[in-house]
């Protein structure tokens, strides 16, 4: 997945894998997170995750976070392969 055209150097993505029954849950928990990041999915659970690049370090850890929770999630920065979480 390329990353979208509406994201600027003062943004980060996350490529994050997971089933398409957990976008929803996954989208939840983002918008939860009171503005932390913006979700673009472009085919069943392949998600792109853009966030600001002074909220990286929160991202990542609430990306981390929800891998370790749902069975088979897999995160990765743009272009890189994702890594299965335990």
């Amino acid at each position: 997945m390329e990353r979208p055209p509406l994201i600027d150097d003062d943004m980060i993505t996350r490529r994050f894998c997971v089933r398409p029954r957990d976008v929803v849950f996954v989208k939840d928990v983002l918008e939860a997170s009171e503005g932390l990041a913006t979700l673009f999915a472009a085919a069943g659970g392949d998600l792109t995750i853009a966030a600001s690049v002074s909220r990286e370090a929160e991202l990542d850890e609430v990306l981390r976070d929800l891998c370790a929770e749902l069975e088979g999630a897999a995160l990765s920065e743009m272009g890189a392969e994702p890594t299965v979480g335990d």
